[in-house]
């Protein structure tokens, strides 16, 4: 990518309305912020940054994991005597291994320690989600390929 490419680039991302957009191609991260000023980084990729946002985001997952069961009251008595399989990393929630292949699990899917329950992906790297207990899949939280945070339910575990 040249500097007329990334110029380019600072006026479409400008004219959108996009407060930031980072674009990631083999060794070069490009992040533009819009705002009171405009900014554009280049650098080598890091891997140091993507940790700070995780520590970022895990208050503002907590709240909102806390929040949904208490607003409907029966549902949350019913799901007293599930287990939650949360998710461990920020990333997209994929059921699939890949577009043409069948979903990990379904709802009354019997699932063993061990067994991939979904993938995640963070920073293009597909990580497999493994269930730490055994039991009955009773429901899926999350929506194919939505993005997740980290300690955000996934899925809930019937473990009798």
């Amino acid at each position: 990518m040249d500097l007329k490419e990334i110029q380019n680039l600072i006026k479409f991302v400008a004219k959108s309305g996009a407060s930031e957009v980072k674009l990631e191609m083999d060794d070069v991260k490009i992040t533009i912020k819009t705002g009171s000023e405009e900014t554009t980084i280049v650098q080598q990729m890091p891997m140091a940054p993507a940790a700070p946002v995780m520590q970022q985001a895990m208050p503002v997952a907590t709240p909102l994991a806390e929040s949904a069961p208490s607003a409907p009251a029966p549902a949350a008595s019913d799901d007293s005597k599930y287990v939650t399989i949360k998710s461990p990393i920020i990333g997209t929630f994929y059921r699939k291994p890949s577009p043409d292949k069948p979903v990990f699990v379904e709802v009354g899917t019997d699932i063993k320690e061990g067994d991939v329950l979904c993938v995640i992906e963070a920073m293009k790297l597909f990580n497999e989600i493994e269930s730490e207990i055994s039991g009955k899949i009773v429901k899926v939280l999350v929506d194919d390929s939505s993005p997740v945070e980290f300690d955000q339910p996934l899925f809930l575990v019937d473990p009798s």
